[in-house]
């Protein structure tokens, strides 16, 4: 695995190299280099407020140290709950209870048995992860215009052309997420290390932003808008990049991300007029996302009932996406996608058995990543958490589903067991 890495890494780095040494990225560069020098420098920056702006909200422990937990996924989930305007099934509480249960074992309870002594993790270097998350950011970019023009025009503008966008295409444009995750993080090591101002590497993290809400909002895309925020916000926070004030801004901002963009869609396609509540089309969203989770906690019972088909369809080539098998499971329509929540899977696949298994894993992930991160406040490990976190939080009602999110997660699933298992036998 080293070898793959080290050659992989060595074939990025020169394509990195070649571009940043190319006429038009140079130009690039120095004319953000100049942007973020009059930036710095500004006299308005001095009217932002400082970092005791709210001061009252320091005041409180959990918003100062704990907002982003691994138990803050049910807390999103308790808050998703609440949207719907109908009660669930009494099957269904009794699910929800197992997964709340055995989510707080696995990120709660399970991680304190692990790494206490902890004496060294896998070490990445800086420029390496840099060339990974420059060229995944490259053929983001890439992608985005091959997008656009595949379909003749800007879906923000004509949602009706959103629907003829090929999968093939939008799915490496989402490489952005991943490439900003990683640049983030970079950018966080530069400023630990003292090369960049605190500043600096706020500008940067905007800038990052900035280019990812203009890609993904062109294309007519919420959820990676807000993915992109997230994990944005996630990773200045615990780089002390952020105050806790904006934190909590950030979040207001999310929200009001996804009921705009939501609204306006939902206008333009005449499925509401203007004279509906803008919150309606959250609250009827959570409402039907929870009346297919308690479809699913029917037909899956105790023990499930596609016994890993539903997880399975989640890879390139099968005959359904996992959306669309979820549409096909609970009414027999194939050609719509449906999201099924974060434990929809679990219980079509195997049951109240399976949430209870497959919710304390995920959050052994979170909890294991989270106490790394904690311990090394590395910028790998920071990066690596806020990506996890980040959908998990989103698979609250997405699911956990896509190939290139299961991705992500194996990836840290590889890292983190290899570092448990180095703490174990070179004790």
């Amino acid at each position: 695995m080293s070898f793959i890495y080290s050659k992989l890494t060595s074939f990025l780095n020169i394509i990195s190299d070649e571009f940043h040494k190319s006429f038009l990225f140079t130009t690039i560069f120095s004319i953000i280099a100049f942007i973020e020098n009059q930036w710095v420098n500004s006299f308005f920056k001095s009217l932002y407020p400082n970092e005791n702006f709210l001061s009252f909200i320091k005041k409180s422990s959990v918003l100062e140290n704990h907002i982003f937990n691994p138990l803050v996924v049910l807390v999103v989930f308790a808050a998703f709950l609440a949207l719907s305007l109908n009660s669930i099934s009494e099957s269904l509480t009794v699910t929800l209870i197992i997964a709340s249960i055995f989510f707080f074992i696995g990120s709660a309870v399970l991680p304190r048995f692990f790494l206490n002594d902890m004496k060294s993790v896998l070490v990445f270097e800086r420029r390496d992860i840099y060339s990974i998350g420059f060229c995944l950011i490259l053929i983001s970019i890439a992608f985005f215009f091959i997008s656009i023009a595949s379909v003749g025009g800007i879906p923000i503008l004509k949602p009706s052309i959103r629907y003829l966008l090929k999968p093939a295409f939008t799915m490496p444009v989402f490489l952005i997420i991943p490439g900003t995750c990683i640049l983030a993080g970079v950018y966080l090591k530069d400023f630990q290390d003292t090369i960049i101002t605190r500043s600096q590497v706020r500008f940067r993290f905007l800038l990052l932003l900035i280019i990812d809400v203009a890609i993904l909002l062109t294309l007519g895309y919420r959820t990676p808008i807000l993915a992109a925020l997230l994990l944005l916000i996630i990773i200045a926070y615990y780089g002390n990049i952020i105050a806790v004030w904006e934190v909590v801004l950030g979040g207001a901002i999310g929200v009001g991300a996804i009921i705009g963009i939501g609204y306006f869609r939902s206008i333009h396609e005449l499925t509401v007029s203007t004279a509906i509540d803008p919150f309606y089309t959250l609250k009827s969203r959570a409402d039907f996302t929870l009346h297919v989770l308690n479809l699913l906690d029917f037909i899956g019972g105790n023990f499930g009932v596609t016994h890993g088909k539903l997880l399975a369809s989640s890879i390139p080539g099968s005959e359904l996406g996992p959306r669309m098998f979820v549409g096909k499971l609970i009414s027999w329509r194939t050609e719509v996608t449906v999201t099924p929540t974060l434990i929809g899977q679990m219980v079509a696949d195997f049951g109240k058995v399976g949430v209870a298994f497959e919710m304390c894993f995920l959050g052994f992930i979170l909890g294991i990543g989270f106490k790394i991160m904690k311990k090394t406040k590395n910028f790998f490990y920071i990066g690596l958490y806020a990506l996890l976190l980040t959908y998990s939080i989103l698979g609250v009602e997405t699911g956990i589903l896509d190939i290139q999110v299961l991705f992500y997660f194996a990836i840290a699933i590889f890292v983190y067991f290899t570092i448990i298992l180095k703490s174990i036998f070179n004790k």
